[in-house]
């Protein structure tokens, strides 16, 4: 059986979702798009080859009965709407983040989908499908460098745009981390620091950059991570963690060991779509499985409101210059771990 799906919001991931689906997944199809720009769906639609009916209203197509699961890749504060929307048709939905722009609206998802009595949520939240991340997981998980005790993160991009924002380092660039490393860990937050080093000329006027967020988890795991989104080399993704008897580091991208007038290096990525493009195939893939299986496995709607929650407290950290407290409330039993 082939799963129907409709997608709301054709924008660059949602595009490149729906070519995903069409053209390197296997189980689904896109029955229905819907944008808020009516003709950017319709060439959607015209440049994937697509068999689908386009949708002016978004509503409509969550309540179209051809349509059996959903994508939002819309803009980031219609989320919750349209997420509430498909789990009160009992549709599942692949969300990309954020889940809600505040905590509350994740919140509202969470106890929603509660109510309904199964998963139908999954946040796309990539991270733990790579494959790197996934092998320290497993060194973590083996006891190979006994308990962890430090983490040592970076995520760095060459360079922003002068409509991104302080906040915006949280909210769009830490976010990652906050939920991977909770994966990781398989640990919660407690606490929450944000310090600003020397500011980078490469940075807009109106821009700390780059900044350094101190995170404490639950077993006491001390975390430190830089965003630098202004590095002017390239994309890189690090993260060490410390345990009590060895050190683990995130692999490197695969790349050509390369002798070459008379230097001896590797290829850095400069593009976030090529270093995680792998772990969007099979973040997908896993959700058109999960719905065919009858139970979603991926990044829940809990795992998206924890994330919103430690955001808040960062961003408040980052206004305040003082250690802020993150509590998030008892992990429901509908999400086990």
């Amino acid at each position: 059986m082939t799963l129907q799906i409709g997608v709301i919001g054709t924008g660059a991931i949602g595009q490149d979702h729906i070519r995903r689906i069409t053209q390197a997944l296997s189980g689904a199809r896109v029955v229905a798009v819907n944008d808020i720009n009516p003709q950017q769906a319709r060439d959607t639609v015209a440049r994937y080859q697509l068999d689908a009916i386009v949708h002016t209203d978004a509503h409509a197509l969550v309540a179209d009965p051809a349509v059996q699961a959903l994508l939002v890749t819309s803009w980031g504060p219609t989320h919750e709407e349209f997420v509430l929307a498909a789990i009160a048709k009992g549709k599942p939905v692949f969300c990309e983040k954020p889940l809600a722009v505040t905590a509350e609206g994740g919140r509202r998802i969470v106890d929603a989908e509660i109510a309904h009595g199964k998963r139908l949520v999954q946040v796309g939240f990539m991270r733990p499908y790579d494959a790197g991340y996934r092998a320290l997981k497993d060194v973590i998980t083996s006891g190979k460098i006994g308990a962890p005790l430090m983490l040592h993160c970076a995520h760095r991009n060459p360079s922003v745009g002068d409509s991104y924002t302080t906040p915006m380092a949280i909210t769009d660039t830490l976010i990652h981390e906050l939920d991977v490393l909770r994966w990781l860990l398989d640990d919660d937050y407690v606490s929450a620091q944000v310090v600003f080093p020397r500011k980078s000329s490469h940075a807009s006027s109106h821009l700390a950059d780059p900044q350094i967020v101190l995170l404490e988890t639950t077993r006491g795991v001390r975390i430190d991570v830089e965003i630098f989104v202004n590095c002017q080399y390239g994309y890189d993704i690090q993260c060490s963690v410390v345990g009590e008897s060895g050190v683990a580091n995130l692999p490197e991208p695969a790349s050509v060991l390369l002798r070459s007038e008379a230097r001896l290096g590797t290829t850095i990525l400069t593009d976030w779509k090529q270093r995680f493009i792998d772990a969007y195939d099979v973040e997908l893939q896993g959700f058109i499985n999960g719905i065919r299986d009858g139970a979603l496995t991926g990044p829940s709607a809990w795992d998206g409101y924890a994330a919103a929650v430690a955001a808040d407290a960062c961003v408040k950290a980052q206004e305040t210059h003082q250690v802020e407290a993150i509590s998030m409330g008892e992990r429901p039993v509908f999400y086990p771990r």
